[in-house]
């Protein structure tokens, strides 16, 4: 699969370019709050208002599409403003005015009985895909109204257990990054790990990926200290086991996010476990600007998203909305892009099972992805080392998938 080419995107690209990198792999294979929902970042400012009601479209195509969105929650607002927003944007550059889909934009009030009704109406009106919901349950309950109908659903959840046959999620997904991580510093010569996880939803998860993946790549674990967020004796009894434990590992993995690095960062330096003893990875949730200004976290690593066409993405859409968008707007832009061209080039077959689940993936804002069979994603990830306030990159992310997915 070649993506070189489709990749070199200008600021605004055309039809032909976007076709080129988002559907690739898919025409190659023709010729052959939890913690879980969101990884916002802090720049939610106050987004113009949009027309939530019912008969809010956009687009003028043949073939109808369902966009769900938290327009009308308060804890969701922000992120549906900007999602409907990149909705738009992908629309007017795919298309040119002329796309051959419209979206049904309905507003699910951030709640699973909001998200069902949604659903309903979405597909009462002709709709043929799903995009969204945001939240995992407001995901599960649309998805008992469009899974029965043969409507596929392609969501924004990083909560893993939304996604289902059919359900995807095209969101940011902890196990992707772990995976990532563990490979990179598996590839840099390290060999025995331990890992510092708070009580959470977020931790729960990451600890299984962590285990998962570090016993398949055969990587020792030598210990996992859990603590509970914001109980400073909780966190000084944790960092002191990983202390205990620093002369038999070399990586110490870490998944506290931004709203609380600042005071583990603090407990771990006063307990003598730094950057300077033990090298430090993370996840996505590192992707912050507080994580990078917390002076203690020299020489970590994370794995993200490349930030490049995202920023070029959010200049755009401040000029266009007078605001910048969340981070995850992202996902609605490839979204909307992604159901354009396979309707575009893929006919009755656009949304099949078998089109959305190639084996080659997609590339989009934040690089290549593909959707498993079971709803989850694999998606190509830089990785990015913490340096005097701020983070570069390291490693480039992968352009294609090998194998299966």
């Amino acid at each position: 699969m070649q993506h070189s080419g489709a990749d070199r995107m200008v600021e605004r690209p055309s039809r032909r370019a976007l076709l080129g990198t988002i559907a690739l792999g898919a025409l190659v294979a023709g010729c052959a709050g939890s913690g879980l929902d969101g990884l916002m970042s802090p720049n939610e400012q106050e987004q113009p208002p949009v027309n939530n009601a019912t008969g809010d479209t956009i687009g003028n195509g043949s073939v109808k599409i369902g966009l769900i969105l938290p327009l009308s929650a308060p804890n969701g607002q922000a992120a549906a403003v900007s999602l409907r927003n990149a909705a738009q944007m992908a629309i007017n550059d795919f298309g040119g005015g002329q796309s051959s889909i419209q979206i049904l934009v309905k507003d699910d009030k951030g709640t699973p009985e909001g998200a069902r009704q949604a659903a309903q109406e979405a597909l009462a009106a002709g709709a043929e895909l799903l995009l969204g919901p945001l939240f995992g349950p407001s995901v599960q309950a649309a998805a008992s109204v469009a899974r029965p109908a043969g409507k596929p659903m392609i969501a924004f959840s990083s909560d893993a257990s939304a996604a289902q046959r059919g359900v995807y999620l095209l969101s940011f997904l902890p196990q992707s990054d772990v995976q990532r991580i563990v490979t990179f510093a598996g590839s840099r010569g390290k060999k025995s790990f331990s890992a510092l996880i708070p009580q959470s939803p977020y931790g729960n998860v990451v600890e299984a990926e962590f285990m998962q993946v570090a016993n398949q790549a055969g990587r020792r674990v030598a210990t996992v200290a859990r603590y509970q967020p914001g109980n400073p004796a909780s966190i000084g009894t944790a960092v002191g086991q990983i202390k205990a434990a620093l002369a038999s590992a070399d990586t110490l993995f870490i998944a506290e996010g931004a709203d609380g690095i600042a005071s583990l960062a603090q407990a771990m330096a006063s307990g003598g476990v730094t950057g300077k003893e033990i090298q430090i990875i993370s996840t996505g949730i590192w992707n912050d600007p507080r994580v990078h200004a917390t002076g203690t976290l020299d020489g970590a690593w994370y794995a993200a998203p490349d930030n490049s066409r995202f920023n070029a993405l959010a200049g755009r859409y401040q000029s266009q909305f007078g605001a910048a968008p969340t981070r995850i707007a992202t996902l609605a832009y490839d979204a909307v892009t992604l159901a354009s061209a396979l309707t575009q080039n893929f006919g009755s077959q656009r949304f099949s099972e078998a089109t959305l689940t190639n084996t080659n993936g997609f590339s989009g804002q934040d690089g290549v992805f593909r959707f498993r069979q079971n709803g989850l994603n694999d998606r190509g990830l830089a990785i990015y080392e913490i340096r005097s306030g701020s983070a570069r990159p390291i490693a480039s992310p992968p352009t294609t998938f090998v194998g299966g997915n």
